[in-house]
């Protein structure tokens, strides 16, 4: 009998880690804070340890054999409080071929510095599964019609007819809400709160848990405002650290790049970063094909609450709103494409400037392209730029899709094919 919590809310990932606890011994689900590993883990396992108790931790750094109980799946929540665990996991696996014994669950990886030191030795490859979580997607928070199946576009298939048009506010409250399930239920006045507190968090507590050098919770807050401000730009660190001279005074600034990128490891690390990969692929000219991935927080709320924005603050800044949207898109599409066994790129053309929103490129070769727009008002330049990628790519892709905020139907454009579909009912 599995430990489900009251109220939980079904996971895209909820499949996969059925289907790999049948194929490996152990499965790691990683991913941010708040963004609900453990539940999800709670939902399959028969047992629970929590290494942020303190006398399970205790247990544990002795032996962590101490704390295996007999009941399967058992639940190692924030196993990498006790780094060997790990390898201790990885041993019984190899003594026991049994699937599906453990799932581990961590907010954080580790440094090869801190690995070293508290004897993580192997990979366990083959013996222990890495997921990768994220926030809540519309379609997992019951916010999405489900329309509009990337799935069935992938096939020549779509639902299409009138849905209802979603207001701007609408769309404003999922960027500020975020995907946190804490955060589903809160009243929109008080949405920006908890984002604003995962922040803090961040820079004055988690950046602090690394112990191989002292870091500066005022310049990681930079960093992350500088992140926001650039959020779903291909802004490489030269930039950040100019923009980050721009807004900070003399004596704060932050002036070396390697500083910057030290910095973002420690993000990465926490999984607060999601950039998004340029997609490399036969194009006119390879040499005009850009490399620089997009920059993006895990979640578009983590920009609202580093820039202290709210729904009206947003509803008042519409370049901002723009790229903030794009930014809740491209979330959704990443643990959509993800759930699809797919990865999520963007492209750009260096010296025309043609640059396509997001690509999926799924496991079997194929791939899509998508423009995003925040109202239907920009439907036709989305058509322009799509249409202008197919005409130079000689690997077309199977097909295309303009994704639309403001939007009261799903439709396939007569002409060429497109499918533009509003984004609150996309679903994988």
């Amino acid at each position: 009998m599995s430990l489900t919590k009251d109220g939980y809310m079904p996971r895209l990932i909820d499949k996969k880690l059925e289907k790999y606890l049948k194929l490996f011994g152990a499965v790691s689900i990683e991913g941010p804070k708040w963004c609900g590993k453990t539940w999800s883990s709670l939902n399959q396992a028969n047992t629970v340890i929590y290494l942020t108790e303190q006398s399970q931790r205790d247990l544990a750094m002795i032996d962590p054999k101490y704390i295996f109980q007999d009941k399967k799946p058992q639940l190692i929540d924030e196993w990498q409080i006790v780094p060997k665990v790990w390898d201790a996991v990885r041993h019984e696996c190899d003594n026991d071929k049994t699937k599906g014994k453990f799932i581990l669950t961590g907010s954080t990886t580790l440094n090869s510095s801190q690995s070293e030191k508290q004897e993580v030795y192997h990979s366990g490859t083959g013996r222990i599964a890495t997921l990768r979580m994220h926030p809540m997607s519309l379609f997992e928070s019951n916010n999405s019609d489900k329309r509009a199946s990337i799935s069935r576009m992938k096939q020549g298939k779509i639902d299409d007819g009138y849905v209802r048009k979603v207001e701007l506010y609408e769309l404003a409250k999922y960027i500020v809400r975020g995907g946190w399930p804490g955060n589903l239920n809160v009243s929109d006045e008080d949405l920006n709160i908890l984002p604003k507190s995962y922040i803090e968090s961040v820079v004055k507590t988690d950046l602090h848990e690394r112990t191989d050098r002292k870091r500066d919770s005022n310049k990681m807050m930079m960093l992350i405002k500088s992140l926001a401000r650039n959020e779903t730009s291909i802004a490489g660190d030269a930039t950040l650290v100019r923009d980050i001279m721009d807004f900070e005074n003399e004596k704060e600034k932050i002036e070396s790049r390697q500083t910057i990128s030290d910095y973002l490891k420690v993000l990465n690390d926490l999984y607060i970063t999601a950039n998004q990969e340029a997609y490399a692929l036969n194009y006119r000219s390879s040499k005009r094909v850009g490399k620089s991935a997009k920059r993006h927080l895990v979640d578009p709320s983590l920009a609202c609450g580093a820039l202290n924005l709210s729904i009206e603050k947003l509803l008042l800044d519409h370049e901002t709103f723009g790229l903030l949207f794009e930014a809740l898109v491209e979330r959704d599409l990443r643990i959509y494409c993800e759930y699809l066994d797919g990865k999520l790129y963007h492209f750009r053309d260096n010296e025309s400037g043609d640059e396509i929103d997001a690509i999926i490129e799924f496991d079997d070769g194929e791939y899509a392209a998508f423009e995003i727009k925040l109202s239907d008002g920009s439907i036709e330049d989305a058509k322009r730029s799509l249409l202008n990628f197919k005409n130079h790519v000689h690997t077309k892709p199977k097909f295309m899709c303009i994704i639309v905020g403001h939007l009261e139907a799903v439709m396939v454009d007569k002409e060429t094919g497109i499918y533009i579909v509003p984004f609150t009912s996309l679903m994988p």
